[in-house]
């Protein structure tokens, strides 16, 4: 695919083309958005992860509550 050799060809274009000033900005650039793209991507998995726990805890606190007014109504013992 590409070794080292056109790597560096590649470079040495664009270091003519856009100038050390302006590859210093576009890394820059491109480094925060890709940062801000991780960023991203970890907050919806956190969020989700979230969201998942509260279902848990709320379908633990559910079989909890069930279970608690099971055992408070009195037995039928009408006979």
């Amino acid at each position: 695919m590409l070794d080292s050799k056109m790597l560096l060809v590649i470079l040495a274009i664009a270091l003519v083309v856009f100038g050390t000033k302006r590859l210093r900005t576009i890394g820059s650039d491109l480094g925060a958005a890709v940062k801000g793209f991780k960023d991203a991507m970890n907050e919806g998995e956190n969020q989700e992860q979230v969201k998942q726990i509260k279902q848990e805890k709320d379908a633990d606190f559910d079989a909890t509550a069930k279970r608690e007014a099971e055992a408070k109504v009195p037995p039928n013992t009408n006979t």
